[in-house]
């Protein structure tokens, strides 16, 4: 989990690149910009807002034949080894990703790149380096007094809510190809950012795998589970994943089946479908990994613990206390009208 709240932009650069095929041409910077306390509170919600509102998934750099081939992570070695090198270096990676600027859907814009200290990654300080650019231009008025009346002029600029792309490089895992974020919200060459400049690949860790075998069980439990059981069952057995998840360090897939499946005949059924769906979630050969606390968190936030009923009734479920649900709520069948009826049993209502 990163916290970039006491981040400090310690070097920035700017330049600007065209597009090459266009023969557009790049405009490098001699020396570094200086911030001032205007413009720095601005530019540092430009550059991290994204990344604060994105959930967390890390890349690494990789290379066919070996890391130490890598441009980009040879040239942000060096910045992280010497930081007084930062503008010289910052010209080589603009200069990088110009030669990365050919297809024709390619925008030209302005390069920034900024070496960055007191960033909290797991209660960890290190320093980041970023790598920004903006492309799209918004128009905007600006306003001159006349003798008599105000002129209007119609300008362009940057719009400092929203950073088109930017990575966020940390100074750990370096002999893996460090530990990377990525934004892009302008996907018109998805091959552009990722794999042309950057020349990532996902980072298969803790957080990778913990999000992704918890959204195998959510996919289970829907396809699974729902039409063989109910909709509250379904409910309850991403209930007792994620709470198996919250309370382990360690996941031991045995573990697991003996822990959450309270229905036996679902055993082979979980069997079946990892067979079948486990490379769509890349997990075929894993049954143990260490389990990350923050993947967890984010996977029960956004897992609905609702039952929601075609007569416009919802019955909300506590997804940290399952045993409510288990002990204090029943389905059955009402033959005479014909319909499944949920009972509840409660000593008092709450006040909102």
């Amino acid at each position: 989990m990163i916290n970039l709240y006491s981040a400090q932009i310690e070097s920035l650069s700017i330049h600007r690149i065209g597009n090459k095929s266009r023969n557009e041409g790049a405009f490098l910077s001699k020396e570094r910009y200086h911030l001032n306390d205007e413009i720095t509170p601005l530019i540092k919600e430009f550059f991290f807002k994204p990344f604060r509102d994105k959930e967390e998934n890390y890349y690494q750099f990789v290379h066919e034949a070996d890391l130490e081939f890598h441009s980009l992570s040879n040239l942000v070695a060096s910045v992280f080894n010497d930081p007084r090198q930062s503008h010289e270096i910052s010209v080589e990676i603009a200069k990088l990703l110009y030669e990365q600027s050919s297809h024709p859907h390619i925008k030209p814009g302005e390069v920034y790149v900024a070496h960055i200290e007191n960033v909290m990654m797991d209660n960890e300080k290190m320093d980041a380096i970023g790598i920004f650019k903006s492309e799209l231009k918004q128009d905007f008025l600006q306003f001159q007094e006349g003798e008599s009346n105000l002129q209007m002029h119609l300008e362009q600029g940057v719009n400092l809510s929203k950073l088109d792309k930017g990575c966020l490089i940390f100074n750990k895992n370096s002999e893996n190809g460090y530990k990377i974020l990525s934004i892009d919200s302008n996907r018109y060459d998805t091959k552009y950012w990722l794999e042309n400049f950057l020349g990532v690949d996902i980072l298969a860790d803790e957080n990778f795998y913990t999000k992704k075998y918890l959204k195998f069980c959510q996919d289970f439990a829907k396809d699974v589970v729902l039409p063989a059981e109910d909709k509250k069952e379904e409910v309850m057995f991403m209930n007792r994943a994620v709470n198996h998840f919250a309370k382990n360090d360690e996941f031991v897939e045995q573990n697991f089946m003996n822990e959450v499946m309270e229905n036996p005949a679902l055993i082979p059924e979980f069997n079946n479908y990892k067979t079948e769906k486990a490379p769509k979630y890349k997990i075929e050969d894993l049954t143990t990994f260490p389990i990350s606390n923050t993947a967890v968190s984010g996977a029960r936030k956004r897992i609905k613990s609702v039952i929601e009923l075609d007569t416009n009734v919802q019955i909300k479920l506590d997804f940290v206390n399952p045993e409510s649900a288990e002990k204090f709520v029943e389905k059955g069948w009402d033959e005479e009208r014909q319909m499944y009826y949920y009972l509840v049993y409660f000593n008092k209502e709450q006040k909102s």
